[in-house]
């Protein structure tokens, strides 16, 4: 199977996002990609609550959603749309940041709400509430298709390795990772991280991301990380995106993640034992 990471730099306006998204969509198509990936955040980064309520949509007539969802069955790929925000029926008014797996046909083949919220202080400076605007989710998902049996999770997931062991003893042979990654924590962090999901796991991990400096309605501007990786199974990096918007190709060999856990087959070792008391 031929992926192509599909890096963004997403603005706050959902409605000039999309064409630039769905241009980068077509460009992976026409490189003969049947699998592509788009970042977290892919129709809006924000963290203005007021602007996001006035310019989001929930799931059902999400603009984004509907017209990512018709180019998937327009060319008859599997897409993995990173996450959406959305709006929720919550009583507290939170939205949801929502991953995607769309079908060759364009149906829904599987949702994932992210779990792990970012909710820290970087510095005296740089401070992020994402559970202040997001609710978590509660379930892990493993999806599974034609090539591949695929492990979804989002951005600040990646700091818990135990959710990637869950999902390896699924079955998961993929490990999808879209991010929007600081960029403080993603140069000390995000590719030793990524290396070590594959590694511990023996499977791919696929992690589009977004880059760049984005805009702030109302508020301070952003920046992204960038460096959107592919590795394989046995951690050598296939794919580093750099920092500019574009599509990166990857080809994904299920024999790597067979040939890896033979090598070391620690996920047949894992064993239970007494935790230590606090």
């Amino acid at each position: 199977m031929r992926a192509a990471l599909v890096q963004l730099s997403v603005t706050d306006e959902p409605a000039a996002n999309l064409p630039v998204t769905l241009g980068f969509v077509q460009e992976a198509i026409a490189a003969g990609a049947g699998f592509v990936l788009t970042p977290e955040a892919t129709n809006i980064l924000s963290s203005d609550r007021a602007h996001q309520r006035a310019v989001l949509h929930p799931e059902a007539t999400d603009p984004t959603l509907a017209a990512l969802r018709a180019e998937a069955a327009r060319a008859g790929i599997w897409l993995l749309i990173g996450s959406l925000a959305l709006k929720t029926d919550d009583a507290d008014g939170r939205f949801a940041n929502r991953s995607f797996l769309i079908a060759p046909d364009g149906s829904i083949s599987a949702r994932y709400d992210k779990i792990h919220m970012f909710d820290v202080d970087v510095s005296e400076t740089e401070r992020y509430r994402e559970s202040e605007g997001y609710r978590p989710g509660t379930s892990a998902v493993v999806a599974k298709t034609p090539f591949a049996r695929l492990g979804l999770s989002v951005c600040y997931d990646l700091r818990f390795p135990y959710l990637y062991r869950a999902l390896a003893h699924a079955g998961a042979e993929v490990l999808t990772v879209p991010a929007a990654f600081n960029d403080t924590t993603g140069r000390a962090h995000w590719e030793p991280l990524l290396r070590t999901r594959a590694i511990e796991n023996g499977a791919y991990v696929l992690a589009p991301a977004q880059c760049g400096t984005h805009a702030a309605h109302g508020g301070r501007p952003r920046r992204t990380h960038g460096h959107s990786l592919a590795v394989a199974p046995w951690g050598e990096v296939l794919v580093d995106g750099g920092t500019e918007p574009g599509v990166h190709l990857v080809e994904i060999d299920l024999a790597e993640v067979a040939r890896a856990r033979a090598r070391v087959p620690s996920l047949s070792h894992d064993r239970p034992f007494a935790k230590p008391a606090p």
